[in-house]
């Protein structure tokens, strides 16, 4: 590891990636900061990950961790967490009476945060999801050095073994991202009349399809949506289409020219008949 990365413990944890993702049987790939690193692949992606240690750009690490709507105080206790774990286990090789090393649990909590926060931003597949989960420090992984590591952590640390698959479950029962229903919003009735749409047809449009026919509408009387008052535009508009449909006219001009001839010849024979009445 030639250059410090953000910390020592990052640094190494992606070098050892780089260096092992050709033996995915192997002891490094399925060590506790390789694995961290394969998880955070797995909810963002490896160009997301390992990009920014190549560029050596850490704001854009941040950036990319923090584009699901992960806190930038979080991503920094994070770090924090994954270096006192690494600090912890490597002084834990030199001694016969390991210390407790409940950074074990802390890092893969932050992870599991991280991933409950693309789940509340962003669509995850089931198969996304038993990616993640089966990469956890768990008594259920399908890696069995990960199975064993959870549970000489476990005793060695006084840990639950339990503590990450049901911490893992809580929150993603308990974080359930809630779509609201948005409320329609109707506009004058004659608008969309004149669209060729019946208020059955606009009773049966959710809010969204209603919302795109209203865009029609606007556009129909050259309203500009950003308009303040575009709805007393609206009205205003409808005012003096109305005005405009009760003149006397048809809408055909031969007919017109027919119903004006009428007229004029209603009045000349009203004169004639009052002229010869007169005489």
């Amino acid at each position: 590891m030639d250059q410090v990365f953000i910390n020592e413990a990052f640094s190494k944890a992606v070098d050892d990636y780089l260096k092992s993702s050709d033996n995915p049987q192997g002891v490094t790939y399925n060590s506790f900061l390789v694995v961290v690193v394969r998880m955070l692949i797995c909810i963002y992606s490896e160009l997301d990950i390992v990009n920014p240690m190549v560029v050596e750009d850490p704001d854009l690490l941040y950036k990319n961790l923090m584009k699901f709507g992960y806190p930038k105080d979080s991503l920094g206790i994070f770090f924090s967490n994954l270096q006192q774990y690494y600090d912890i286990a490597k002084d834990n090789e030199k001694k016969d009476i390991k210390e407790k090393n409940p950074f074990f649990v802390l890092a893969q909590k932050d992870l599991v945060d991280m991933f409950i926060a693309k789940k509340l931003n962003f669509y995850l597949t089931e198969a996304e999801v038993r990616e993640f989960y089966d990469l956890l420090y768990t008594p259920y992984s399908k890696n069995p050095l990960r199975v064993s590591y959870n549970f000489l952590a476990s005793t060695v640390n006084g840990n639950d073994v339990l503590e990450i698959d049901n911490y893992f479950k809580m929150q993603m029962r308990d974080n359930v991202k809630v779509i609201k229903t948005q409320e329609k919003h109707y506009l004058n009735i004659k608008a969309y009349e004149l669209l060729n749409y019946t208020m059955e047809d606009l009773g049966n449009m959710d809010s969204n399809e209603l919302e795109r026919v209203n865009h029609q509408v606007y556009d129909y009387f050259k309203i500009r949506e950003n308009a303040i008052n575009k709805e007393y535009l609206l009205e205003k508009a409808i005012e003096a289409m109305e005005r405009e449909k009760n003149k006397i006219t048809s809408g055909n001009g031969y007919v017109d020219i027919l119903l004006v001839m009428s007229i004029i010849c209603t009045i000349v024979m009203v004169v004639g008949i009052i002229t010869f009445i007169v005489l």
